[in-house]
């Protein structure tokens, strides 16, 4: 399972865009080797790296960039003496207002970080975190905070994997007292969910599906299998519903912070794309900001051609209704 993916020209046409206005920051020159004081700022956790990498003696480096009109930091810390392909932390930080949200942020397969944060931990082939914290000093009152290894997630250990976790929330902990913020911090994660997408009967569900489909949606539309991730306060979360005939599903989506600025973004800019879907919005506090919820009936084409929903509108709406108000209520901002 992913979430949203833009292929073809409308990606390349983004893609392309941002190169051009010179928005892709991670591709900026990096400075010179950093104490770890003043890498990121003195927001990276210079502790926690240094358990992730066994007390090694590391070296750091940084520097701050331009994201979609905002300032970013972006930093690594790597054991001294590795070659440049070696196993690496790097972390990013930046205002929640910089819409493009990245890394575990963005991704449906991510589960929730837990510990009281709100964020996503993503034990995928490249492990990944991210942390979104409540600043109001900051443009989207928010400070999102991404952290990755971009090494393959079966050379490294357990505890660095949970170490990733730890690193991120850490970093955020930092950069949250540079900046003033106000909004609550969680605990220090002493372990990670590294659960997969989860299918399960309909009758069984207890993740990011839960309290979504009644016993009349399961007799009225033929519902019988669900897949979905465990439920919390992850940025982005989806649902996903098997239907009768064959090949076709329901996507329940609910996108949160920047997430949810980004697929609005992209929605907007490239309307076809979500022809059929239906979309909503409600307003969060702090940095989750507008959260974005979205039912789509899947796939839309099959050689190129329309495929016409199976799910009645009336029925569409009533599972969007019914998956929004249970993301809605975990994650702090309940309806109504």
């Amino acid at each position: 399972m992913t979430g949203r993916r833009r292929t073809g020209p409308a990606l390349l046409s983004l893609v392309l865009a941002l190169t051009v206005g010179g928005l892709i920051w991670g591709f900026g020159p990096w400075d010179e080797e950093s104490d770890p004081a003043d890498t990121c700022r003195g927001a990276l956790a210079a502790e926690e790296a240094g358990a992730f990498f066994g007390g090694a003696e590391l070296k750091f480096r940084g520097h701050t960039a331009e994201w979609m009109g905002h300032e970013t930091e972006y930093c690594s810390a790597q054991a001294r003496g590795e070659e440049s392909g070696a196993v690496r932390l790097e972390l990013s930080i930046r205002p929640a207002a910089a819409h493009r949200a990245a890394g575990a942020a963005e991704k449906t397969s991510a589960a929730p970080i837990g510990f009281g944060w709100n964020g996503s931990f993503d034990a995928g082939y490249n492990p990944a975190a991210a942390v979104l914290v409540d600043c109001a000093s900051l443009p989207g009152k928010g400070l999102l905070v991404l952290a990755d290894i971009p090494e393959d997630i079966r050379k490294l250990s357990d505890e660095q994997v949970s170490g990733l976790a730890r690193f991120t929330t850490e970093s955020a902990r930092r950069a949250a007292k540079r900046y003033d913020c106000e909004g609550p911090l969680g605990k220090r994660p002493s372990t990670v969910d590294r659960t997969t997408w989860q299918e399960r009967p309909v009758a069984r569900v207890k993740g990011t599906c839960g309290d979504v489909v009644t016993a009349r949606d399961t007799a009225r539309l033929g519902l019988t299998t669900a897949s979905e991730m465990p439920a919390g306060r992850a940025l982005t979360e989806e649902c996903s519903l098997d239907l009768p005939a064959q090949g076709r599903h329901v996507r329940l989506t609910a996108y949160y912070g920047p997430s949810a600025q980004q697929e609005m973004y992209l929605d907007k800019r490239y309307p076809g794309s979500v022809k059929g879907a239906i979309m909503r919005s409600h307003p969060c506090k702090g940095a989750l900001g507008t959260a974005y919820f979205k039912y789509e009936e899947l796939p839309r084409e099959d050689d190129g051609k329309s495929v016409r929903n199976t799910v009645r509108d009336e029925d569409g709406q009533r599972l969007l209704t019914a998956f929004t108000t249970a993301s809605a209520a975990r994650h702090g901002c309940p309806l109504g």
